[in-house]
């Protein structure tokens, strides 16, 4: 098989995983991106610059990575405290004065040095960015993603997705967030320095908290494709997250259909064509199998997530301003929850038939509440009833269907099965009698299909 055709592929996995899954994509997003673009640093090459400008850490780099074991967080620390004693004496002029008050945390000097250098680094504009970039990018953007997760600290996809919100360091934690268009910066941002998490001191504080960050993390794991990005599948970043929550997304080691994690290889056409699967070590007991990309552009497999037109031609921060200002929405499978109206932002959208849906995302109907009444299920939710964690299962006893019977429930309007067009996508919803079919399919039980 030829690249090509592995790119043609990936793409139809990608697309049909969001047609499945009905909601926009998750980005987590590493220093790769930043490195792509501006050849923004790592964090081994972050250290590396900050070693060499601060007169009190006098050894090479080399020698405290040796001596601390290869282990960057803590020679964060030890470099935290030589930009202390360093800002305290000789190089005070290079601080400004509030960083010198009582209550201003130990670390903050090196956390300064980082802003002022990342920020020096960091193109004004995208325009700035090397114009063979400049399609990739606009790809980028055009994935329109739910959210994006980030352990960058610059401000460069700030830039790219310039209608999001950011979210920094404990606002994750602390924050009851409308979930959409929004950058979670959970390693901190420069635009906040004393957010930075670099230290040992730092990292143990963000352990002890992480796993309310998973648990509020779980949900985007659960329900969207996500595509890890910028990272190296060895990365620890995406191994502390994958660890925990494998034992909640991940049974008996089954691949996590709807996790991605693309990779960087410019030789990859003189290749071997790549394994479509990467078994994750997240510790030395445990496992995940999440779906690999390989890529020599990153072009095509943007192109590839952002198929997906739910939400084409919506400003997120008005569609996030507008779901935050929704009163008493009440499902059965979620808690009630009551917020403020604000009929000023929602007025002209009420006056135009057809604008409020729009505005959402969705297209007006006929009879909306007896059509959710009769196709309450997306794919996934149908996995659940039947007793599994992720839609592809389900897909599997549908495709069953079509061996079997040469019938589709997917192609048609039916009474399993109905299409429902959100802007230039379609997505499919089920019926409680697609469910009892399928059930009867998974049980190796006699069945008909009525369409």
């Amino acid at each position: 098989m030829s690249y090509e055709r592995y790119i043609e592929e990936v793409t139809e996995d990608v697309s049909l995983c969001l047609e499945n899954m009905g909601c926009q994509p998750i980005l987590f997003v590493g220093s790769g991106i930043s490195k792509r673009y501006f050849n923004g640093p790592n964090w081994e090459q972050l250290l590396r610059y900050l070693a060499s400008n601060c007169p009190r850490i006098e050894e090479d780099f080399l020698y405290y990575k040796q001596t601390y074991n290869k282990d960057l967080i803590e020679i964060g620390k030890v470099f935290s405290d030589k930009y202390r004693e360093w800002a305290w004496r000789e190089g005070k002029d290079f601080f400004p004065p509030e960083l010198f008050e009582e209550d201003t945390p130990p670390d903050i000097y090196i956390k300064y040095m980082i802003k002022e250098y990342l920020e020096k680094i960091t193109p004004d504009s995208l325009s700035q960015i090397q114009s063979k970039y400049s399609e990739e990018i606009s790809a980028l953007q055009e994935i329109r993603p739910h959210a994006i997760i980030t352990t960058n600290y610059d401000n460069f996809l700030e830039m790219i997705f310039h209608e999001y919100t950011p979210i920094i360091g404990q606002q994750v934690l602390k924050l009851n967030h409308t979930s959409i268009g929004e950058i979670f910066k959970i390693h901190g941002c420069i635009s906040k320095p004393e957010s930075l998490i670099l230290t040992s001191d730092d990292y143990k504080e963000f352990t002890t908290k992480k796993k309310y960050l998973s648990a509020k993390l779980l949900t985007y794991f659960a329900e969207h494709p996500l595509l890890f990005v910028g990272y190296s599948a060895e990365d620890p970043n995406i191994k502390s997250i994958l660890c925990d929550i494998d034992e909640i997304i991940a049974t008996n080691n089954e691949l996590i259909p709807n996790i991605y994690i693309l990779e960087w290889d410019d030789e990859i056409r003189k290749k071997a064509l790549p394994s479509r699967e990467k078994l994750i070590s997240v510790d030395p007991h445990r496992s995940v199998r999440i779906k690999s990309i390989v890529a020599d552009s990153f072009d095509w497999v943007f192109k590839a997530f952002g198929t997906n037109g739910a939400i084409e031609k919506v400003n997120p921060k008005l569609l996030r301003a507008i779901i935050a200002r929704t009163y008493e929405m009440v499902r059965c499978d979620i808690p009630r929850k009551t917020v403020e109206v604000d009929f000023k932002i929602l007025e002209n959208a009420l006056n135009i038939e057809g604008e409020l849906a729009k505005i959402y995302g969705i297209t007006t109907l006929t009879n909306p509440t007896a059509l959710n009444a009769g196709y309450p299920f997306n794919l996934t939710q149908v996995a659940n009833q039947l007793g599994y964690k992720s839609w592809h299962h389900a897909n599997r006893l549908i495709e069953q269907i079509k061996v079997e019977t040469g019938i589709n429930i997917k192609t048609s309007d039916n009474k399993y099965h109905i299409r429902i067009k959100v802007g230039n996508t379609d997505f499919s919803k089920y019926s409680e009698a697609a469910v009892i079919l399928l059930k009867k399919v998974k049980n190796k039980e006699q069945y008909t299909v009525e369409v």
